[in-house]
């Protein structure tokens, strides 16, 4: 399968009555990786996380059988989202996913290993039939995620003129499970590492989710990024809170013994607590809940320095995202004092792009971002 032959289908759908599920089956098919009947099968099935991790493997397994290669490396990859990280099967859910996924598309992708910090940041490359360009985006996820997932993305760019290169940070993907690397929130870092790698100037810097965050920090202190663009942002994650909320937040914060307990203890209670909690203990490498919560709570306006962002923005943002709330929006758009030019778009139910990273409308999400490349560039 060439990257052109993507397609982004319309539409949210109602495949679990979980949203923790839901979110997830819809983002595999909206990104164009999984098919719909295999995405309503899993959502009958599954109640838990185990049910998750056995329907995920077995449309896996039955895609593969059916030599359906692109929906099962995928599929590996939803299994493996949420499997616990103690879990003997998460890694080699994680190497059945990246090994099909580059027997599927090895013939488009460059593939690189960046030298970073005494080991590596995994990249990606997928240039433009013909080797004209148009330009260069410099691309991430945020949080969890892997390049892969948005190879998508990465086609339909390069499909449309632009050169593409992806790259996993600190925290992220094979940086994390093969090289070690914990999260950092000074992520002009890797950003500087991979332009110099790449010998890259006058990009184009997208990230995605908490993506958007690490793409207004490293703009702020990489003038080789000249334009940005974020998906999904927020802007301050102590503020996502309502204030009262905020408040307790910090008074448990003086208090980490007590929050570790108290973590502890909802853990024991609830899966859906345990898997968010030990994932993020894993992805900043620390070994108590509190840890955790500090690292990402260095993901703060103070941190962000959005006075010294001074390219031309793009924020696009789900007026109904479940993970971000709406005023981190506006919040992040008035920062912006010194942006060369700020454009904030937020995607409505009507356009089924309400959601986090306007999952249910990517193919909407990525026109909206070609459109102003087209006038910014």
């Amino acid at each position: 399968m060439s990257k052109s032959k993507f397609t982004f289908p319309v539409g949210y759908h109602d495949f679990h009555k979980d949203q923790l599920f839901n979110f997830q089956l819809n983002r595999w098919y909206s990104f164009g990786y999984a098919r719909l009947e295999d995405m309503q099968e899993a959502g009958q099935k599954i109640e838990n996380f185990a049910d998750w991790k056995r329907e995920l493997t077995q449309l896996a397994k039955k895609a593969v059988s059916e030599k359906r290669l692109m929906n099962a490396a995928f599929y590996y990859r939803a299994a493996e989202f949420y499997t616990f990280e103690q879990d003997p099967d998460k890694e080699p859910l994680y190497d059945k996913f990246s090994d099909l996924f580059y027997k599927v598309f090895k013939d488009d992708i460059g593939r690189f290993k960046v030298p970073y910090k005494k080991t590596f940041l995994p990249a990606m490359e997928v240039s433009p039939a013909g080797g004209k360009t148009k330009g260069t985006i410099v691309m991430f996820g945020g949080f969890d995620s892997y390049i892969e997932e948005f190879y998508s993305w990465m086609g339909y760019f390069a499909d449309h003129g632009y050169k593409v290169v992806a790259f996993e940070g600190p925290g992220q993907g094979a940086a994390r499970k093969k090289y070690g690397l914990a999260l950092d929130y000074k992520w002009e870092k890797p950003t500087k590492a991979v332009l110099d790698y790449f010998k890259l100037d006058n990009v184009t810097l997208l990230g995605i989710s908490m993506g958007g965050w690490f793409c207004f920090r490293a703009a702020a202190f990489e003038p080789r990024i000249k334009r940005v663009i974020a998906s999904g942002v927020a802007f301050d994650y102590m503020q996502i809170p309502a204030v009262p909320l905020q408040w307790l937040m910090k008074l448990f914060l003086k208090s980490e013994g007590l929050m570790n307990y108290l973590s502890e203890m909802k853990i024991r209670k609830d899966p859906e607590h345990t898997w968010s909690i030990r994932n993020a203990m894993y992805i900043t490498k620390t070994k108590t809940p509190m840890g955790a919560m500090k690292t990402f709570l260095q993901l703060n306006e103070k941190n962000l320095h959005s006075d010294l962002v001074k390219q031309d923005v793009l924020i696009l943002t789900g007026a109904e995202d479940h993970f971000i709330p709406l005023k981190m929006h506006d919040m992040q758009v008035k920062a912006l004092v010194n942006a060369k030019s700020v454009t904030g778009r937020i995607f409505t139910e009507k356009e089924q792009a309400q959601n986090h990273c306007q999952i249910g409308n990517t193919g909407l999400a990525l026109d909206v971002m070609l459109k102003w490349l087209a006038e910014k560039s």
